[in-house]
């Protein structure tokens, strides 16, 4: 087996002058994630196939340059809400609060500058040899991208021997505000130059998803799934993604079984298969919805780290959060942070082979 490590470099500097680092977590089963104090990116993350060959199989930049351009935010922490919030307003204990509209008339990941274009603090963690850790820490103030309240928030990155990267955020406020992170890492677990997902095999745990208008904005009602976007047995992307509205994917409410799983328990949510390779990544949650991501934006103008551009469908994301509507509507989502009231939560990639 490999041996356990944490390391840091300087990746590079911001204009402001102030450094970048990339921090290397290396786990003793073989699975190794890098992650950047700007915008929390996991920049790459190597992970054995079936012949133990490591691939990296997440898509990202060479360089700092690259990631401050970025507006399709490759591995990012985001927030303060991720998703879509229908015209950039929310009312909030009576009073309406509007956001930046960075997307058409709707705010989408936080705003301009959300969480991802942020730096954040690192602290080195080994809770064990075997679980090394990675803190990242970040204070949103109040009013930062019209969000209300001042928030803490921490982010824990731990590898396990058993090749497996567990995300546990930790967050407090001192008023109520939405707050609703998710990591939106864009997998081709073929390897992140390997071309389209159109090879891979998808499962999503949910009969429900959310629905939305033409812009993509959530309409607050939670629909059946439909033959077009049913992912409750696995099924190849290349077949799907053609029947999904705008190609794009849902956002699926992940199933729980009422009265026999503890609150704040983590689920199974979803599972995605690459044959060929015979990797296997499994995802359970504490959120409550999945988005699925096609990668549908994708135009091939961004070359990755092996510089092969970036084209339709080259990767998809899979982003564990609440929903968006849950700013209105507390009881569809769980998007709300109360003063003086620490939320956590946890999503788990587990990686294996068939």
């Amino acid at each position: 087996m490999a041996t356990a490590s944490l390391s840091s470099e300087i990746f590079g500097s911001l204009p402001t002058g102030e450094s970048v680092e990339a921090w290397t977590i290396a786990g003793a089963g073989g699975l190794v994630a890098e992650i950047l104090t700007y915008g929390g990116i996991v920049r790459r993350l190597f992970v054995p196939g079936r012949d133990g060959q490591l691939d990296d199989v997440v898509l990202g930049f060479n360089e700092l340059e690259s990631y401050l351009e970025d507006r399709a935010y490759f591995g990012a922490i985001v927030g303060r809400v991720a998703g879509r919030i229908p015209r950039a307003r929310f009312i909030l204990e009576g009073k309406t609060y509007k956001l930046a509209a960075n997307e058409g008339a709707n705010h989408l990941h936080g705003g301009r500058d959300g969480f991802n274009k942020k730096r954040w603090k690192a602290t080195p963690w080994v809770q064990d040899q075997d679980r090394p850790s990675l803190r990242l820490e970040y204070f949103s103030p109040d009013g930062e991208e019209g969000y209300p309240g001042s928030v803490h928030v921490a982010v824990t990155f731990t590898v396990t021997p058993d090749n497996s990267m567990i995300i546990q955020s930790e967050a407090i406020s001192d008023r109520t505000t939405p707050f609703s992170l998710t990591y939106h890492l864009y997998f081709n677990l073929a390897g992140e130059s390997a071309g389209t997902v159109a090879g891979h095999e998808l499962q999503i745990r949910a009969d429900q998803f959310a629905a939305v208008d033409e812009n993509m904005a959530p309409l607050g009602e939670l629909r059946d799934v439909t033959s077009s976007n049913d992912f409750r047995r696995l099924r190849p992307l290349e077949d799907a993604i053609p029947h999904l509205f705008q190609a794009h994917g849902d956002l699926y409410r992940i199933q729980r079984l009422a009265g026999r799983e503890a609150p704040g328990c983590r689920v199974p949510a979803a599972r995605l298969v690459h044959p060929s390779s015979g990797r296997v990544m499994d995802i359970s949650t504490t959120t409550t919805y999945l988005q699925f991501y096609s990668g549908v934006g994708l135009d091939g103008s961004l070359a990755g780290k092996q510089g092969s551009t970036y084209g339709r469908f080259a990767g998809v994301c899979l982003e564990c959060e609440g929903s968006p509507h849950g700013v209105s509507d507390p009881l569809s989502g769980s998007a709300l942070l109360y003063p003086g009231r620490l939320q956590s939560e946890v999503t788990q990639f587990s990686f294996g082979t068939l």
